[in-house]
């Protein structure tokens, strides 16, 4: 049996070994979570210490070890941590999203998690919503395809079609008024609308979705994510939600633009977040 194997993987967390060494935190597509260690990187000399940085999309060659892996080769698929380490807000808005990848993926081998956290990335760096959408929208998701998915349309109880009074984490999402329990709160069906929309990739409807909605919803996503988690993200207090985030506002110059084997991984991380 071969002890050593190829996969693509992104860089969620990296800690400094030694002089010279870096552990690396990857989520991979086929093998789940993976740690490793690239040695030497650290050094100017490097061959490929830049391509090992947070949030970068890689193709990489791993070695097993003892305890930790070893990192024998790697090449970039997608560079983002230029972009997104470049802007303060998607900088803690991707901090948001690798955290909660590692949390949703410490026991779990997904590659349906996997190709989530490349298309929001991929959605971030590129600019094309406003990035507490994307982080909305990401854990949403990434909570369902954990099976954790909430209920935005009917009653999380009942199953009654509405109208939906008010939103429950520990029931699951959305409650009509006769199941909703003391304490829980009372979005307006814009919101629930935003939500339901942000779980389904509509975007449409999502980038033209007015502020006080999107500030609720992120609120209400914050408190389901933890509710599930039964622990708060360290980086989601960080965020710099900007809600009035221009979307519209162009990359600037030097934006990395993927080619060829690149591109053909872009494209297919976009498909997860269109």
């Amino acid at each position: 049996m071969s002890r050593t194997y190829r996969d693509e993987a992104v860089v969620l967390r990296t800690h400094d070994l030694g002089e010279a060494d870096r552990i690396l935190t990857l989520l991979t597509r086929e093998h789940g979570q993976v740690r490793a260690v690239a040695k030497g990187v650290r050094r100017t000399s490097s061959r490929f210490g830049a391509r090992l940085e947070p949030f970068g999309v890689v193709d990489v060659q791993i070695h097993l070890g003892r305890s930790l892996d070893i990192v024998t080769q790697v090449d970039t698929l997608a560079p983002h941590g230029r972009e997104l380490m470049a802007d303060y807000s998607l900088f803690t808005t991707a901090t948001a999203i690798v955290e909660t990848a590692a949390r949703l993926t410490e026991e779990e081998d997904s590659s349906q998690q996997y190709l989530l956290l490349t298309g929001a990335l991929a959605a971030l760096a590129r600019r094309r919503h406003a990035p507490t959408l994307v982080l909305d929208s990401y854990i949403l998701r990434a909570l369902a395809v954990a099976g954790w998915a909430p209920s935005f349309s009917e009653c999380a109880l009942c199953g009654n079609g509405g109208p939906l009074r008010a939103f429950s984490a520990p029931m699951g999402g959305a409650v009509c008024g006769d199941c909703r329990p003391p304490g829980s709160a009372a979005p307006t069906p814009e919101t629930f609308e935003l939500l339901g929309a942000l779980l389904a990739g509509d975007w449409a409807l999502a980038d033209t979705s007015h502020e006080r909605s999107r500030k609720e919803s992120s609120g209400l996503v914050a408190v389901f994510l933890q509710w599930h988690l039964e622990r708060q993200l360290r980086s989601l207090r960080h965020v710099d939600r900007d809600f009035a985030y221009d979307v519209a506002r162009p990359a600037p110059p030097g934006t990395y633009v993927p080619t060829g084997a690149a591109a053909a991984h872009s494209a297919q991380a976009r498909e997860i977040v269109a």
